[in-house]
């Protein structure tokens, strides 16, 4: 029997949550409470100075019936580097794992049928209740996970029209390969800006004329037979999806270009029938259906391949495809 998602993308919670605490320099043992609510102290360091960043990942339920989580240890490790970044204690890889894994299979009647799935989001928090430590870190914390059964994010058709923005950047530059709260909302008037102005559904940052990535996801061209693709640097966020699709991309026989790109590169290549897709746990792929560059709408004429390559990905999520990179981690089943 198919299992109902929530029309609004993660809106809809797991009534239980495992929750994992810094204390006294050492993390406990995982405890679990209600997802309805979390008690912390009005003077917490996350708060008041931003010591907190968070993960996107999900759990699919294969074509035989089997639970899956889908790269957890590649999102495990960008928690830890984010919280080396952020000076937040490090969260303990076995009991991060445990307590993702813990979550799916007390979940298991929540995780939806095929093309949808359980997304899954640990945060984690600076929880000092000092006020007086904007010049200094967090010496305690919280990690906590919620889970929430949401529908296919992708849609066939659905235009995605992108401003590119050459003035303005997505966040400080050292802190683009963290994933945290506040590089979200640092992009945020740009993007409200140009649904407002262009009808565009995100803005491409290309600050001096230097292609990245959207406010919310990563980015990439489809030149024939290459995909063209920023290099990994501290300006973006170093994508999970990102890196799949790309290495999908190869078995597929693609050449991948990482480098640097211009808006001038960009322009030129989708004139000549490249497309251009975005990247992220949500959708897998999101095809770009056109761009608004300096007021003049281009249009992308294709979204093929990158149909293509996204199906080859999900295949492998679904258990319609082997995995051959090792990337799935049995839950229950």
């Amino acid at each position: 029997m198919a299992r109902a998602v929530p029309a609004v993308f993660g809106s809809v919670f797991h009534p239980e949550m495992p929750v994992l605490a810094y204390e006294n320099q050492a993390w406990q043992a995982v405890r679990w409470q209600s997802a309805q609510d979390l008690s912390l102290a009005p003077g917490a360091h996350a708060l008041h100075y931003g010591s907190e960043c968070f993960e996107g990942l999900k759990a699919f339920r294969q074509a035989d019936g089997k639970i899956v989580l889908f790269r957890p240890q590649a999102n495990i490790a960008r928690m830890q580097q984010s919280a080396r970044l952020l000076y937040l204690p490090v969260p303990e890889t076995d009991a991060f794992l445990q307590a993702l894994t813990g979550l799916v299979a007390r979940a298991a009647e929540s995780v939806p049928d095929a093309p949808a799935s359980l997304y899954l989001r640990p945060t984690l928090i600076g929880t000092d209740p000092v006020i007086g430590k904007a010049g200094a870190p967090s010496e305690s914390a919280l990690l906590y996970i919620l889970a929430s059964p949401v529908g296919d994010y992708f849609q066939t058709g659905s235009p995605m029209k992108l401003l590119v923005e050459t003035e303005h950047m997505r966040c400080a530059p050292h802190m683009g390969r963290i994933k945290c709260g506040g590089n979200y909302a640092s992009a945020l008037p740009w993007v409200l800006k140009a649904k407002a102005e262009h009808g565009a559904h995100q803005v491409l940052f290309c600050p001096n004329g230097d292609v990245q990535e959207t406010g919310a996801s990563n980015f990439a061209l489809i030149h024939g037979n290459e995909i063209i693709t920023k290099p990994l640097t501290d300006e973006f966020l170093h994508g999970v999806t990102r890196d799949s699709v790309l290495t999908i991309a190869r078995d597929l026989g693609y050449t991948v270009s990482e480098r640097p790109f211009s808006v001038a590169e960009l322009k030129a290549a989708v004139e000549d029938g490249a497309e251009a897709i975005l990247t992220g746990t949500a959708a897998v792929i999101s095809p770009v259906t056109s761009f608004v560059i300096d007021g003049q709408e281009i249009t992308v004429r294709s979204q093929e391949r990158g149909t293509a390559i996204r199906k080859a990905v999900t295949d492998i999520q679904y258990g319609l495809a082997e995995d051959r990179h090792g990337w799935l981690v049995p839950v229950v089943g």
